[in-house]
């Protein structure tokens, strides 16, 4: 795939995460009608996160000689408060994220994609491969926003 359809891809992400949640209460946000699932805020405060970290990896990657990429973002939303988190900060950090590391991407030439990181638990990855993966993670959790969104409706009196 071109460089240009990936970030356009990338830059696409933030606006499928808001239409996700669009028109739902701060109730219906909080709310966790599957059980054992965190709630629609606690999804979103997720990937804020984790859109921090794929932006941090990606231009380490870019910039530094096979750096070492090894996070672990599952123990965030619970200790770091993900259910408290405001929706409207959470949605313009992932956008402002992905516009800042987009800028960043443009410029890099073919060969940078192939620059690789090392991740401990992984083959090297690439710069291409981080960003795909960037691409897939808002729509792989937009599903549980819609399980969410699906459950509210039939509990709904």
């Amino acid at each position: 795939m071109l460089k240009a359809q990936l970030i356009q891809e990338y830059l696409a992400g933030p606006a499928l995460v808001r239409d996700a949640v669009a028109g739902m209460t701060s109730e219906q946000l909080r709310a966790r009608p599957v059980a054992g699932r965190w709630s629609t805020l606690e999804v979103i405060s997720h990937l804020a996160d984790v859109e921090m970290q794929y932006a941090e990896q990606l231009k380490r990657v870019a910039a530094e000689d096979e750096p070492l990429l090894a996070i672990a973002p599952a123990a965030w939303v619970p200790r770091l408060d993900g259910a408290r988190r405001n929706i409207e900060i959470e949605l313009r950090l992932i956008d402002l994220i992905r516009c800042r590391t987009a800028h960043i991407l443009r410029p890099l030439g073919p060969e940078d994609f192939q620059r690789r990181g090392m991740d401990p638990a992984e083959a090297p990855l690439t710069l291409e491969t981080l960003l795909r993966r960037a691409i897939a993670h808002n729509p792989h959790h937009i599903r549980f926003i819609q399980e969410n969104r699906l459950a509210l409706k039939r509990t709904a009196p």
